[in-house]
């Protein structure tokens, strides 16, 4: 019998022919699964010492409603099992090996994707033999019978390949060259797993790896599972660019799953990347039904520029690109099926420390809710500024709003945010705040900002701004209010050359738009209210103007220098329109003790030019408590040209020219008739050639 036995395990493949049981596979297949199943390979069977198959090439079909492509197809597959180990109730599977595996997953456009009939067959499968076993207490062959503990010694992919199609969205994905490789799989005992594979980014083109190495340990209903040792190394490069490739590797102590508990624990998870270390921890509940997760990440220490540099994002237009830069952060956190939480959260950012929380909800269309508190924060720091580094004289509103022009419409238009932040001093575009509480608020585009300051240059700053950006061109309205402000450091801060000192009230409101400072400026349209106490206007001396002026009639023509001039007002006073960046004024009313002056003109923001006219009288006497002042029934006549930084201020001749001093200069003209074109050029040279001309008019004997 045992001759008989062995003579029939060697000769029996001679006579058998597997390839012909392929056609009963195949309808055994169709039956089962309702797919088609394609041999193209022949099959081999060995018997001794362990029963073995064989197969070639094989494909399974889509099912209905999907393409005529294979759902899947192998190019050679073989498994082994140890006979012997059958007769003690174990499969034991010396080796499983598939080799050219191509999956080819598919979501078509009405959302339904190519294996969910597998889910449905293996779930109605599963529950007709929980009710088949607990319904036959007496079951003709016992539990005992029937309890087999496999133990796979090896299992082998090779090659293998998954193509994903999301007709939904458009979405295509190809993850090739999946090799897995693991040893003596058995219950209840760790299993070395070896995985690799790599996929390219149809956006960025980019090709991205993934190596993982782990033990597994579950027991045989795959109930508790256990990744213990884990190590996960990402990498990713530029295709025909290995100098751009970025890394980054995970280890994580254990991962324990229960699946009839529903929970999740990741204990000693460490991530490390260029410059970047962060450990976590995680656990998770009702993580099928209602899934729950909380946890805590610490992010070391690590420079923020090179960490910009390693995703290819340069701030090329950072002020101060080549100093480090360090942040770190640390922070709890509760995820929901909906909802995400930081709590605890606290942020280093050089020199800023950052508190507080953050609450997102709605992930489809996200809800954030934002608390934080910093104790001082430099925004200069990582606000764009213009290529030749010369911060422009504008307002911490319009900073604040071009920072946010450059954030990405795509993303805000899908959030809703409601952010509050206390800051015990903000720095921007050179201006220091000081007790400063920013509200802010943005649904689909639509941006609210409201900030104030309690301390602002000995005074205090209250504004708000709208921007709209759902048009190429973000729009923004815009209200200011400055309040006992000292002009003197707030200008010096701003290292500005405007002339004018002393305490200031002004109020603006104002719209406009553009992605950046000179459209803004360019387009602003509203009006403003100013008042300047105790002011000092810096280059500036009436009286001095004045006998420059007279001293022209005489020679040799003195030199004008006002430099180090300057006059004090008590009060300047007036308001403004503005038109596409155009200020226009008419009601300047400045006093001292010694003049008064009315003006009037234009100022273009864009080019900072000034076109302005003074008219200035002198006061004879000064008010009293019952009586105004008295002026100088002679008005003096001022042009003031140049820009905001470096003001002209031209003396208009024919407001001296009283009816005695036109008699003598026409006495003037009868005798030196010659000399007018000389004197003319000689204020051409002082006072600008519009002076010149108008004094050749008033000199000319025939045309006066």
């Amino acid at each position: 019998m045992i001759f008989l036995t062995a003579l029939a395990f060697f000769t029996l493949p001679f006579y058998i022919d597997p390839s012909s049981f392929k056609p009963k596979i195949a309808s055994a297949v169709k039956n089962k699964i309702g797919r088609d199943l394609t041999l193209t390979g022949d099959l081999k069977i060995s018997l001794f010492p362990w029963l073995g198959l064989s197969t070639g090439k094989m494909t399974i079909g889509n099912p209905i409603g999907f393409q005529d492509t294979s759902f899947a197809s192998i190019e050679e597959s073989t498994i082994k099992i140890n006979l012997s180990a059958l007769l003690s109730k174990k499969i034991e599977v010396s080796h499983l090996t598939l080799k050219g595996l191509t999956l080819n997953l598919t979501k078509n456009s009405e959302g339904k994707n190519n294996w969910a009939d597998f889910i449905a067959s293996n779930t109605a499968t599963t529950t007709a033999t929980t009710s088949v076993v607990s319904q036959s207490k007496d079951a003709i062959i016992p539990a005992s019978k029937v309890d087999i503990v496999p133990i796979i010694s090896d299992v082998t992919i090779e090659n293998a390949l998954i193509n994903w199609d999301d007709q939904t969205s458009g979405t295509k994905r190809l993850i090739n060259n999946i090799n897995l490789t693991s040893h003596k799989f058995s219950y209840d005992a760790p299993t070395p797993i070896d995985l690799s594979l790599s996929t390219i980014n149809p956006l960025s083109k980019a090709i991205e790896s993934i190596k993982l190495t782990t033990q597994l340990t579950t027991d045989k209903n795959f109930e508790a599972l256990v990744f213990s040792h884990s190590e996960l190394l990402l990498s990713t490069e530029q295709e025909k660019k290995p100098d751009t490739a970025l890394w980054a590797t995970v280890t994580i102590d254990d991962v324990t799953m229960n699946t009839p508990q529903q929970t999740l624990k990741v204990s000693g998870l460490a991530l490390k990347s260029t410059g970047l270390s962060l450990t976590a921890g995680i656990s998770g509940r009702s993580i099928y039904s209602k899934p729950s997760f909380q946890g805590s990440v610490n992010i070391a220490p690590f420079n923020l520029i090179a960490a910009f540099q390693q995703f290819g994002n340069t701030p090329s237009n950072k002020p101060d690109t080549q100093s480090s830069s360090t942040a770190s952060a640390s922070f709890n956190w509760l995820q929901t099926e909906d909802t995400l939480e930081l709590q605890d959260l606290a942020i280093s950012l050089d020199d800023s420390k950052i508190l507080g929380s953050i609450h997102i909800s709605q992930f489809s269309q996200p809800i954030i809710t934002t608390h934080l508190a910093i104790d001082k924060l430099d925004l200069d720091r990582y606000l764009p500024v213009p290529d030749n580094k010369i911060r422009p004289l504008t307002s911490p509103v319009i900073t604040l709003a071009m920072g946010v022009s450059k954030l990405p419409m795509t993303v805000l238009s899908q959030l809703n945010i409601n952010a509050q932040v206390t800051l015990d001093q903000l720095k921007i575009n050179n201006m220091i705040l000081q007790d400063v509480q920013l509200n802010s608020t943005e649904k689909g585009g639509l941006i609210t900002m409201q900030q104030s300051a309690k301390k602002f240059y000995s005074g205090s700053y209250s504004g708000s701004v709208n921007i709209d950006m759902s048009s190429k061109k973000p729009s923004l309205t815009i209200s200011e209010n400055l309040t006992h402000v000292q002009v003197d450091p707030l200008l010096n801060d701003l290292k500005s050359k405007f002339p004018v000192s002393g305490t200031m009230d002004l109020s603006t409101q104002l719209q406009g738009q553009g992605s950046h400072i000179d459209e803004i400026r360019s387009s602003l349209t509203g009006h403003l209210n100013f008042l300047f106490k105790n002011s000092v206007i810096k280059g500036f001396n009436l009286q001095k103007i004045i006998d420059g002026g007279k001293a022209l009639f005489k020679e040799p023509t003195p030199q004008i220098n006002n430099k180090n001039d300057q006059t004090l007002f008590s009060e300047i006073s007036g308001s403004a329109t503005i038109t596409n960046g155009v200020i226009e004024n008419n009601d300047l009313l400045a006093t001292s003790s010694k003049v008064q002056i009315k003006g009037k003109g234009k100022a273009d923001l864009s080019t900072e030019k000034i076109d302005y006219k003074i008219n200035a009288q002198l006061i004879t006497k000064e008010a009293s408590a019952t009586e105004l002042a008295q002026l100088n029934a002679i008005p003096i006549n001022i042009n003031v040209g140049g820009t905001f930084n470096n003001p002209i201020y031209t003396l208009d001749l024919a407001s001296l020219l009283t009816d005695q001093n036109k008699a003598k200069i026409e006495q003037f003209v009868d005798k030196n008739q010659k000399k007018i074109d000389e004197i003319a050029n000689k204020i051409d040279k002082k006072l600008g050639s519009k002076v010149g001309s108008l004094l050749k008019g008033l000199f000319n004997k025939k045309d006066h």
